[in-house]
């Protein structure tokens, strides 16, 4: 390694430095440098969350691993190139599991990383990350190139200085992390993060950020599983309240006269089992955000008592006759439509119009392109820490299988998917594998053929042409849109799309045709 080489791979990165990139460009950048003046078969850039390793960028390494989760603890290499403050290389016969094997980038044999090396790197004399370097070559790097890598490292630590600066000028970042810390704090929830590079996920980041600082109710549709629990928590992470809980309610698991005492609480004695005074989450959620999931289930004598709440900020328990006042930002949840629903008169329309002061849409998973991959890894590396294996991951072929299927359960199908085929799997070795692949056969999904046939309805539908022709196409009508609303499990809005109608339109000819 010449000082001429280490020059010329270092000076775009100091030119970079001046100029205002995109994240994502900047950490592509910084591995392309590093990989010309160390080639190597995968790099990747790690930061430090906690007791977690989240990839930034990744070259080399197939596109899942952006969306795991590394838990220091769990990766020994990676523990030992935190506690060290400089380079460090391990042998290629070391016995210390690599969190990379498996993962190379269009290998779909066991072919196991056998050279590797990885630098920290130190924002503010504080470690920020880690830098690695992966070879299958076992005899790839020298001692001489520890020395080169150091000098990268103390350049890179300064394009990553860089890029935070901006993006907390842009964004404010660090509040919003420190907001949401406290938050996690009083809910006692699990942090969860959204995942994704698409743009229908970007579209929506954007959307939550903007909203996020406000204080208006939000309305979230989308189909079931998408994550609207998820977006409800990125909003309430977003805004003012953060410090305060975000407290949820899920509507469809209680019957009416439970949903009024969840909701506004209770004194002694205002029903059968009431013992005690009890507050209401109305009044546990004040000063934060209250989440009610499932919101198209309620009653209409419960939207009412709500309606009053939401416009006066005032309200009763049951059985008592004593105001409280609350401050409280709503933001609310369903997969049905509501305004279908109002005008079909199961559904107050002053209600509907104080929720959707804000609505936002959740993009379906088929929607999301190769995100489908990035959420694999997440739950890839969550399935390989609870089952104790050394890698979990995914064949060419199983992952062509997630991006070719059309995701009718959205994202928690695809982590329940991975979770019982990742068991199976390991289920079906007779000794216990150090990686353990999963092909398209272990996912079990459904072809592209059986796909195509549903998209072909008219195929899929045999109607049973007697008597006259009014009412034969009627009969098959009923008979196309009850098998698209099976397939679809009655969600009216993916039976439209698949019909080529409008939702609205659809919901009118089901109406005429007695289905509704």
């Amino acid at each position: 390694m010449t000082a001429k080489s280490l020059l010329t791979a270092l000076l775009p990165l100091v030119s970079d430095l001046s100029r205002e990139l995109p994240e994502g460009e900047r950490y592509r950048r910084l591995l392309d440098a590093m990989r010309a003046l160390l080639p190597c078969d995968a790099a990747a850039l790690l930061r430090l969350d906690g007791e977690w390793l989240v990839p930034l960028a990744v070259d080399g390494l197939s596109t899942d691993t952006l969306g795991r989760r590394f838990k220091v603890s769990e990766h020994p290499r990676f523990e030992a190139l935190l506690s060290s403050p400089g380079p460090t290389r391990f042998a290629a016969d070391s016995n210390l599991p690599d969190p990379y094997d498996g993962l190379v980038d269009g290998l779909d044999d066991h072919l196991e990383v056998h050279d590797c090396m990885g630098c920290p790197l130190f924002i503010d004399e504080r470690p920020w990350g880690l830098l690695t370097l992966d070879a299958l070559d076992p005899e790839r790097f020298e001692p001489i190139e520890l020395d080169a890598l150091q000098a990268f490292a103390s350049l890179a630590a300064a394009t990553v200085n860089a890029a935070e600066r901006i993006e907390r000028l842009n964004n404010r970042v660090e509040d919003e992390h420190q907001r949401a810390e406290v938050y996690r704090q009083a809910s006692g929830q699990q942090n969860r993060e959204m995942i994704g590079q698409s743009k229908a996920h970007k579209r929506l980041v954007e959307e939550i950020s903007l909203v996020g600082g406000s204080d208006l109710t939000v309305l979230i549709t989308g189909e079931t599983g998408v994550g609207k629990e998820l977006v409800a928590q990125a909003i309430h992470a977003a805004s003012p309240r953060a410090d305060k809980p975000i407290i949820s309610l899920n509507c469809a698991a209680l019957p009416d006269t439970l949903v009024e005492s969840e909701l506004f609480g209770h004194v002694r004695g205002a029903f059968t089992g009431a013992m005690n005074d009890r507050r209401g989450k109305f009044e546990l959620a004040n000063g934060g955000t209250l989440f009610l999931d499932e919101v198209g289930e309620l009653s209409l004598t419960v939207q009412a008592k709500l309606l009053r709440v939401l416009q006066s900020g005032q309200l009763q328990r049951l059985g008592s006759d004593q105001e409280h006042q609350v401050d409280v930002r709503l933001i609310a949840a369903t997969n049905r439509d509501l305004a279908e629903e109002v005008r079909s008169g199961r559904y107050r329309a002053d209600f509907y119009h104080r929720l959707s002061v804000y609505p936002l849409l959740v993009p379906a998973l088929r929607d999301r392109g190769r995100d489908v991959l990035l959420l694999s890894g997440y739950f890839l590396e969550q399935n390989r820490s609870r089952m104790g294996l050394n890698s979990l991951r995914l064949n060419s072929d199983a992952q062509a299988a997630l991006l070719a299927y059309d995701w009718p359960g959205n994202v928690r199908e695809l982590e329940h998917l991975i979770g019982r085929s990742a068991l199976k799997a390991l289920g079906n070795c007779k000794e216990r594998p150090r990686i353990l692949s999963l092909s398209a056969a272990d996912l079990d999904l459904p072809d592209a053929s059986v796909e195509t046939a549903a998209e072909q309805p008219v195929v899929a539908v045999t109607p049973m042409v007697t008597g006259d022709l009014r009412e034969a196409t009627e009969r098959y009508q009923r008979q196309l849109i009850g098998a698209c609303l099976e397939r679809h499990n009655n969600n009216w809005a993916s039976a439209a799309r698949e019909l080529g109608l409008d939702r609205a339109n659809l919901g009118r000819m089901a109406k005429r045709l007695g289905m509704k």
